[in-house]
Formats: structure tokens, sequence, C-alpha cells
């Protein structure tokens, strides 16, 4: 199994447009060492020939483009074979509406995402009215093939994040993904947004790879930085540092591969000179950067 990073950043990608904060600075006047980055995507093969998105992000265009297995072949036969999204948020679902050229669309996701995207943001129903939709409802724990070897089960991941759209008190909100390549029996885990670690750990034992959120360094990162009124929790996300924050419960566990994406422009650790990105590799995790390439 093979997966590719088409964006490690948060929403708003690396550096986001409206923001002057340090980082943002540094990659636009290249003061130091750091990459750019577009919204979180990634993309995930058992053969390379056929391909699976996890989440479409608004970058969807320049990702295919920049990786020569996602182009079209012979006239527009796309090898992009669905899109499975982690939730209905929309820095992981806009790309939906860019792949409306297509001769239809498969997409995967859960009941309260899918009511999210056909009665909230009205996502779904726009791209039906451009090309054919197929969708295929996730259920939490459920195994489900997607042929040549592939298979995924979700998982739910609580949070109290308030929802934009509905009552947002639906299970399935946000869920992650455990792939498996059931040639091998090895899986990957993809997980962009999680509250809190303890209810999901179960999900990535055993697992030899695990894309996990990295969104904010530390809890008050927005507060601090005057860019926001809300912690990193308050918006769904556990923060890296701290007593209870993700790399000291992550650092210990025996995945050969851990690896921080959806990461927010304004977390330290994407750039590489910081003692925050030190820390990270000191403790055996890995930070994502668009192009990177895994084999499980």
């Amino acid at each position: 199994m093979w997966i590719r990073v088409l964006g490690s950043a948060a929403g708003g990608g690396f550096p986001q447009w409206n923001c002057d904060c340090p980082g943002c600075r540094a990659v636009r006047d290249g003061t130091r060492p750091c990459r750019p980055r577009t919204q979180s995507s990634v993309a995930v093969s058992a053969d390379r020939r056929r391909w699976f998105l996890l989440n479409a992000s608004p970058d969807i265009r320049a990702q295919i483009e920049s990786f020569p297995a996602l182009r079209p072949r012979d006239g527009r036969t796309t090898p992009i074979q669905a899109v499975l999204l982690t939730d209905a948020e929309l820095d992981h679902t806009l790309g939906l509406l860019l792949l409306r050229e297509g001769r239809g669309i498969d997409v995967h996701s859960t009941e309260a995402a899918r009511a999210t995207l056909a009665d909230g943001t009205s996502i779904l129903r726009t791209l039906e009215a451009y090309c054919p939709v197929r969708w295929h409802p996730v259920v939490p724990d459920a195994d489900v093939s997607l042929g040549d070897g592939l298979s995924y089960r979700a998982f739910d991941v609580p949070t109290s994040k308030r929802a934009r759209f509905g009552s947002g008190s639906e299970k399935g909100r946000v869920v992650g993904y455990r792939l498996t390549d059931e040639r091998t029996g090895r899986s990957a885990v993809h997980l962009p947004g999680m509250q809190s670690f303890t209810p999901v750990r179960d999900q990535v034992e055993g697992c030899s790879c695990l894309l996990v959120d990295g969104t904010c360094w530390r809890d008050d990162e927005l507060i601090e930085l005057g860019l926001a009124r809300k912690t990193s929790r308050e918006m769904g996300h556990l923060p890296i540092d701290g007593p209870g924050g993700s790399l000291a419960q992550l650092a210990p566990l025996p995945i050969a591969r851990k690896i921080y994406i959806h990461i927010n422009n304004t977390n330290p650790i994407l750039l590489d000179d910081s003692r925050e990105r030190r820390a990270v590799e000191d403790n055996g995790m890995e930070v994502a950067v668009d192009g990177m390439e895994v084999q499980v």
C-alpha cells in the first residue's frame, strides 16, 4: 500500500492568504528554512494505478497536477476512484466541486457528513447538478473493501466542536480511517482531526503508519498570537505540546511511522530550524510535507 501526502497544512494552507504570523512571514520572505504547504489531503493505493483520496481540499487541482499518478489517462479517464471524507469541513470538501467535470464521483462519508453536505453547505446538491454522485455510507467499525486487496474501517472520533451546520449532536460527525493492505496485513491510520487521543487509542494499535492531527503546537497558540479567541481543543484539535498533548501520548507507541499532518500555519513545527521541530523529531515523530510518500 502506498500513501501520498497531497497536502499537509490545515485549512488556509501555509502561508495563509490573510495571515502575517511569524511562520507565514518566514515562508514568504525566506528568512527561515520552511516549505509552503497546501491544504490537507492524502491519496492511497494498493497498486499505484487506482487511487483513493482521503478528503478533497480546495487545492485539489494543483495537488493532482503535482503527482503524475493522479493525472488523467486515455482522454478523460481518471485514476481517482473515490473520495473518503473524514468530516464535512470546508477545507476537506470544497475540492469535490473542482471534480465536477468528471463522469461521476464516488463519495464515502457518514450519514452525518452527508446531511451537512446536502442540507448545510449544499456542496453535495451543487455537485449533483454537474455530475452523478454515488454515495457510499460509512458505518463506523464496519470493514469495507475498496478492491485490489485494499480495505478500510472507519471509527468515530468524538468532538465537542460547535457545528456550523446542523445540530451537531450526530455521531459520525468526524471519523478516522484505518486502511489495510489485505495481502500483507499491514495498516495505516488517517486521523487529521482529533480532540482527544484516549477515545481512539485502541484504533491505532498495531498499525504501521499513523497520520495524525498536528494542527497546533500549544492549546492557546492562536489566542497568544492575537489571531483567534478559541483554543486548539475548542476548535476540535488536540495540541501537540503540554502534559496532555499528543506528543507525550504518541511518542511511546511502537508505530514505525508517526507523522503529523493537518498543520496550522501558526504551528512552529513548520519551521525546519525551530526547537519545536527538534522536539518532535527527537521523540520519533515526523512532520508531513507535500509530496511525502510512505509505503506500508
